[in-house]
């Protein structure tokens, strides 16, 4: 079986990783999609909120798993039996950077990584971009699912 992990915080999930997690799955037998717990960062949603909400917007994809994990990504993939990572690549800028994880992920644990170029539609689109625009009141339903727009105005709301 080929497995592969697509792993970022999602918080919140936005339509540019919807769209690697889609073309990821019809590549791979099983996707999974593993939010990052990090201690040291408190994010808009918890990482369960995070969850379910993946749970619920990809529920259409029968081979993709909700997941979350701790530490060190290549740790996961070996306690998990997945041999890659597949990140998308947004920019140059992103290039730089995941390429240095990706040959670190090799040298650690021969965890390989499959880079995706993001759709033109979403080469701008980040979590922290869409969680700045929402907080300022701007439009975000083209950028992240509509029950990401309910529970983002939801959650500003809370926070005022």
């Amino acid at each position: 079986m080929r497995r592969a992990v697509c792993p970022g915080s999602f918080d919140p999930v936005t339509n540019g990783h919807l769209d690697i997690v889609g073309r990821a799955s019809r590549l791979y037998d099983e996707v999974v999609v593993a939010v990052l717990v990090n201690k040291n960062k408190s994010g808009l949603f918890t990482v369960e909120e995070r969850m379910d909400l993946l749970s619920q917007v990809l529920a259409d994809y029968p081979n993709v798993r909700i997941d979350s994990f701790h530490g060190l990504l290549v740790d996961y993939c070996r306690a998990n039996d997945i041999p890659t990572v597949v990140k998308g690549l947004r920019a140059v800028s992103d290039f730089d950077y995941e390429l240095q994880m990706a040959q670190m992920n090799l040298g650690l644990a021969a965890v390989e990584t499959m880079f995706m170029a993001t759709n033109p539609l979403y080469s701008f689109l980040s979590s922290s971009l869409v969680k700045e625009v929402a907080t300022y009141g701007g439009d975000v339903s083209g950028l992240v699912p509509p029950l990401v727009v309910d529970r983002l105005r939801a959650r500003l709301t809370e926070r005022r």
